[in-house]
């Protein structure tokens, strides 16, 4: 205690006696300014009080239990009584205060903690994912701020674990629309995967065969959505050491040539917009297949400046023949584009495509049956929008020359080492532009492959795939 707030109580005391001896002194009938003489009853106090530097010390001498100020006994002098060491005697009005205010400390803390724990009980729990450390760099390297928050900021980037969630689709699509305000800069170190979108009526028959493509690459490189059929929800389908496992995403019922079929496609783009780590996004179907391993094509895909969206002008029936007058002045006869369904775009267009609320609504009113809204959409809206940010071809290779308003379908008998072959060199691939250069390596999925085909596709893929 400071040797001011001693000083002080010393002082109140000793006006305590010059009452106490004046109301003594009236009582006994003299005048008011005759002091009463000290009696042997008198003690002497000390108060004892600290400063910071030295020890100081005031005594007081007690009449009846009240302190004397001249600092004389009249008569006796008895021993000074000291507080034991290590103690300070206090006035019981200081006390009282302190422990009043010692009190209410200890309530306001009380609160503060009670409060806080429930504060902090509502917010989400993150798990901390076990291989962290393995994509972060050198903590050394880091500024103190930056390594502090780079595992949270990793963990909230992290993808869920299950591609279930009970958003509608206008949830969706907005949650999806989200870009970063600088584009192509993260704060985390950020390894770009390849999403791949499974649009399906149900089943996966070539699964097995996607696996072993899927086998040669690290989870961190790829993500899998499969958009099916509503009544057709099988999560037990796949164990969970497959890429499969939990992907099918929240459906709607697709039919073929309605903007049904459009509907899925933003669905499952929406879906993988999700995950920030997803940079290129390719639909595929339950009949494709991958012609080649793993690592060629994420490395062409990953190293592409453009999207292989194919989207070309047909003046012929088939193209501008479909044109819905309905689409003006959005969308005028010149900008009406066709092209192949399997498209393959970068974030930056899955984003356009999901947050389009300019040219979907007229689409979807305008665009029907002969229109084909899948075949004309994103091939219309990306030539509009990113205009040579499209490379207006497909990277999956489909047979028309069997004519009809679909493609080839090829069963068991037509795998064989001839065929496969015909598809991953010059013969079946041809040339076509790659970042400027002419390349002889243009396709990188082919359909469609009938279920039975699976087993001969399952023969060859070592031999002439280079994955299985």
């Amino acid at each position: 205690m400071h040797g001011l707030q001693v000083e002080t109580a010393c002082s109140f005391l000793q006006n305590s006696l010059h009452v106490r001896r004046r109301r003594a002194g009236r009582d006994r009938g003299q005048p008011l300014n005759q002091t009463i003489p000290e009696s042997k009853s008198e003690t002497t106090m000390h108060c004892y009080f600290l400063h910071p530097k030295k020890s100081h010390s005031a005594e007081i001498r007690m009449l009846g239990g009240v302190a004397d100020d001249n600092g004389k006994d009249g008569g006796s002098n008895p021993a000074p009584t000291r507080p034991p060491p290590g103690r300070a005697a206090l006035p019981t009005q200081l006390l009282r205060p302190l422990l009043l205010v010692a009190l209410l400390a200890t309530c306001f803390l009380a609160v503060v903690v009670l409060l806080g724990g429930s504060a902090y009980s509502v917010l989400p729990r993150l798990s901390v994912p076990a291989d962290a450390a393995l994509h972060a760099p050198p903590s050394s390297s880091l500024p103190q701020r930056v390594r502090l928050r780079q595992a949270p900021l990793e963990r909230w980037t992290r993808a869920p674990s299950t591609a279930w969630h009970d958003m509608t689709d206008e949830e969706l699509l907005w949650a999806a629309s989200w870009r970063p305000t600088k584009t192509g800069r993260y704060p985390y170190r950020r390894v770009p995967k390849v999403a791949f979108l499974f649009l399906t009526r149900g089943p996966l028959p070539l699964a097995p065969l996607w696996e072993r493509f899927f086998a040669g690459a690290g989870r961190e490189l790829y993500s899998v959505y499969v958009h099916a059929m509503p009544g057709y929800h099988r999560p037990d389908d796949f164990p969970p050491s497959s890429p499969f496992h939990r992907r099918q995403v929240p459906s709607q019922v697709v039919e073929w040539g309605e903007v049904s079929m459009v509907d899925a496609e933003r669905r499952l783009l929406a879906n993988a917009l999700l995950d920030p780590a997803n940079e290129r996004f390719v639909l595929v179907s339950e009949s494709c297949i991958p012609l080649f391993g793993f690592p060629v094509v994420y490395d062409y895909l990953t190293r592409s400046r453009q999207s292989f969206v194919s989207s070309y002008d047909d003046t012929g029936p088939g193209g501008r023949g479909r044109y819905p007058g309905g689409l003006a002045p959005e969308v005028s006869l010149e900008q009406w584009r066709k092209g192949s369904q399997w498209f393959e775009m970068d974030r930056a267009l899955a984003v356009v495509v999901v947050a389009d609320e300019r040219y979907y609504p007229k689409f979807r009113e305008h665009c029907i049956p002969t229109c084909y809204t899948d075949e004309h959409y994103v091939q219309t809206v990306l030539s509009i929008e990113a205009q040579g940010r499209v490379a207006n071809r497909s990277v999956t290779w489909t047979d028309w020359s069997w004519g009809g308003a679909h493609p080839a379908t090829f069963w068991e008998a037509h795998v064989d080492e001839a065929f496969l072959k015909r598809l991953t060199t010059k013969a079946g691939q041809g040339n076509c532009t790659y970042n400027g250069w002419t390349s002889e390596l243009c396709f990188l999925f082919a359909r469609k492959f009938a279920p039975n085909a699976l087993q001969p596709l399952l023969t060859l893929a070592p031999k002439m795939l280079g994955y299985g």
